[in-house]
């Protein structure tokens, strides 16, 4: 059987995206709830880093670790090959996850009350994190041109005059979109204009659809790299969510030397033992695996974008260029966020993402995790279609 087609049973096994149903949605059964929310995948991880994982445990000791040599090398040759972008070993911190990483990188480089840029919809640990720390945030709004989610950049720049970071979703989550060079140069240029750091989360750096191509920032930025963190994991490329590990690239020395005494002040600086065994084995043997995971989200995509628009009259998919993520717009259908959770979950039986997670910007839209097998996602249109189309008053 194609490995991406096996359906694993991954109830009971203390997973947010199966065990969690009740909590997070406010429902007391869920046995037959589907879910198909957070942005994990439900295929197994790549053949050779199970086999490294294997062999890890089989040592049987799991005392202190660390990112080796081979960890860096590992990170610098997968975004030479992938991207074409020239990474120095010293650039990189390693942190036990982009959101960590995040939070770090804010903490060390504004103080309370400084504002922060986000451009909604967006992930929405961008602005909690911000406000969390007594930081404000300012949003700019993305607006829709052709289908796809835009910069508009008077408002950005307006907001950047304000500013002190902004954090870019590089590929976007959650409308998948892979922004365009010249896009990212004028990122580059108002930022250095108005002198603000970026954070750019390039986690889905790695989930290209179709001929889409990324572009690290960083590696187009020039002297004006220095502002800005680049933040990496191979975690959502190959389905390691829960063997926390992350990157981040920073070329300024100063800036790097920060960021290591925060990590000392808060004692993050140690990853669990499991993480560079997982690294390594993904970048340096799994490249394979994930080409022909890339094509099973495509044909996952193409077939969940053309269900749901022909079966559900008013539905439209924001088709992604990246991520395996589908942005659903219902605004159509004459239906509040209230109303059709309710569809959802008490007539359809399935779990998706309210827009309004991502900003008052998502608001009239779903998130929808198309990684599963075709069996999964079938049913889960199923449901979708059932819910959506439904007469009844639950």
């Amino acid at each position: 059987m194609n490995s991406f087609q096996q359906v694993y049973d991954r109830k009971n096994t203390r997973s947010v995206k199966w065990d969690t149903l009740g909590a997070i949605y406010g429902l007391e059964e869920t046995s037959d709830i589907l879910p198909m929310w957070i942005a994990d995948m439900d295929f197994s991880a790549p053949p050779a880093v199970l086999k490294a994982l294997h062999d890890r445990v089989e040592h049987s000791i799991f005392g202190y670790s660390f990112m080796c040599e081979e960890c860096r090398t590992a990170v610098i040759n997968w975004q030479a090959k992938r991207n074409d972008w020239q990474i120095d070993k010293d650039w990189m911190l390693f942190h036990q996850g982009i959101i960590p990483a995040i939070a770090s990188i804010i903490e060390t480089f504004t103080e309370k009350h400084d504002k922060i840029v986000v451009t909604p919809p967006v992930y929405p640990p961008f602005f909690q994190l911000a406000e969390h720390q007594d930081r404000q945030v300012l949003y700019s709004p993305l607006v829709v041109q052709n289908g796809q989610y835009t910069i508009d950049f008077n408002d950005f720049e307006e907001k950047l005059q304000e500013a002190a970071l902004f954090i870019l979703c590089n590929p976007h989550n959650p409308g998948g979109r892979v922004w365009t060079v010249d896009e990212l140069t004028e990122i580059i240029r108002l930022c250095a204009k108005y002198d603000v750091l970026i954070i750019s989360d390039e986690i889905h750096g790695d989930l290209m659809i179709g001929e889409s191509r990324h572009t690290p920032l960083a590696k187009i930025a020039g002297s004006e790299s220095n502002r800005i963190f680049t933040c990496l994991a191979p975690t959502k490329t190959f389905n390691l969510a829960g063997i926390q590990v992350a990157m981040i690239v920073a070329t300024d020395k100063d800036k790097r030397a920060k960021l290591e005494k925060h990590a000392l002040a808060h004692g993050s600086g140690m990853l669990n033992a499991f993480a560079p065994t997982a690294l390594t084995a993904a970048y340096n043997d799994s490249e394979k695996w994930l080409e022909r995971m890339l094509v099973t989200i495509s044909d996952n995509i193409d077939f969940a974008s053309s269900a749901l628009e022909e079966k559900i009259p008013g539905l439209h998919v924001m088709k992604p260029q990246s991520t395996y993520l589908l942005w659903i717009d219902y605004r159509k259908l004459d239906l509040t966020e209230e109303e059709v959770m309710k569809k959802l979950l008490l007539t359809g039986k399935v779990a998706l993402e309210p827009g309004s997670k991502y900003g008052p910007a998502g608001l009239g839209y779903l998130r929808l995790n198309a990684a599963c097998p075709r069996t999964t996602l079938s049913e889960g249109i199923d449901r979708i279609v059932l819910a959506l189309t439904s007469t009844t008053q639950d």
